[in-house]
């Protein structure tokens, strides 16, 4: 860590090696998962307490460790980790961070407390899809948790940070196992990846751009379109996303990311029929969303955009793909 501070982008906040700084004891921690500012794990400080909200993979841990001392906390000052969902690009490292954290519990969507428990099955799943050099690069070693540390979450159901309550909702859609966690204080919401992503790349004036995420093979369009109203319905001034960091303008960017879901169904339907869907479909992904973008005001060269969304686009053609499968 060090202490250069400069100004990020205007959605993004005061920027400190890596860490964003934003009202109400929250920020964003870059975990460097792939890129800088692709993955955020959420540190939340109250009163001398604090909660991490999703860990990034297993590498990131020395970097969570290090914000918070930075917020001149120790381990000890943990009390939760609050899990959106157990995808190990926002849950991997949960395991390993909490063998530092002696009095933590990790939060989680009552489907997923058997995968923290016993991680063999994500396991043997993420190293089929990217090989063993890809995985130990990217994940490193997934940890146990054990049972008696872990909270199944009903839906609704509040923890409290120093007196200070949050809220979870489960929001399937983009998996079954979705939960959103909504601070009652300053109304803000951790939307994991139910609230779509939003690169820092691409904002223009201030202004966000969002886009789905349906790279899951859980992903179902109409469960996603319920979910997203129901972080509408609590009217946040604010939305916190693992990729990438703090948004606002919330109203706006939930009609973009609902046109966006149907305009992908769209795509997805067109290309049911051929011998691989998810490859058919990509490029007509790729150019709605380049078109998007260039509604949105954004000028990013398009070898520059190709660099930066073809593995999103790869991964919804992906999701939707599978989609599609179930739904025949």
């Amino acid at each position: 860590m060090t202490d250069t501070v400069h100004e990020g982008p205007a959605q993004a906040g005061p920027v400190i090696s890596g860490v964003c700084a934003y009202p109400d004891g929250i920020c964003a921690i870059d975990t460097h998962y792939v890129r800088p500012a692709l993955d955020a794990s959420h540190l939340v400080v109250e009163r001398g307490r604090a909660a991490f909200v999703d860990t990034g993979a297993a590498p990131a841990v020395p970097l969570l460790l290090a914000a918070l001392q930075a917020q001149g906390l120790t381990p000890a000052c943990v009390d939760w980790i609050w899990l959106t969902h157990i995808h190990l690009d926002h849950a991997g490292g949960a395991g390993a961070l909490l063998e530092h954290l002696p009095n933590a519990t990790v939060v989680v969507h009552p489907r997923g407390v058997a995968h923290l428990v016993d991680p063999t099955r994500l396991i043997a799943a993420t190293r089929a899809v990217y090989g063993d050099a890809a995985y130990e690069r990217l994940y490193g070693e997934i940890r146990p948790i054990p049972a008696d540390r872990i909270v199944a979450a009903a839906d609704g159901q509040t923890v409290e940070l120093a007196g200070r309550g949050f809220r979870a909702i489960h929001t399937p859609g983009h998996a079954l196992h979705h939960q959103i966690f909504v601070d009652e204080r300053s109304r803000g919401v951790f939307t994991g990846d139910t609230f779509g992503i939003s690169y820092r790349d691409f904002d223009v004036d201030g202004r966000a751009f969002i886009m789905p995420t349906t790279t899951p093979t859980q992903f179902d369009p109409d469960q996603l379109l319920h979910s997203i109203d129901r972080v509408l319905a609590l009217a946040p001034p604010a939305v916190y996303l693992t990729h990438y960091g703090r948004v606002t303008e919330v109203p706006r960017l939930g009609a973009d990311l609902k046109g966006a879901i149907r305009a992908y169904v769209d795509i997805a339907r067109r290309h049911a029929g051929a011998t691989n869907p998810a490859h058919a479909m990509q490029a007509d992904l790729a150019e709605w969303t380049f078109a998007a973008l260039d509604r949105h005001g954004d000028r990013t060269p398009e070898a520059a955009r190709r660099a930066l969304l073809e593995p999103d686009i790869r991964l919804n053609a992906d999701g939707l793909a599978a989609w599609l499968r179930r739904a025949a």
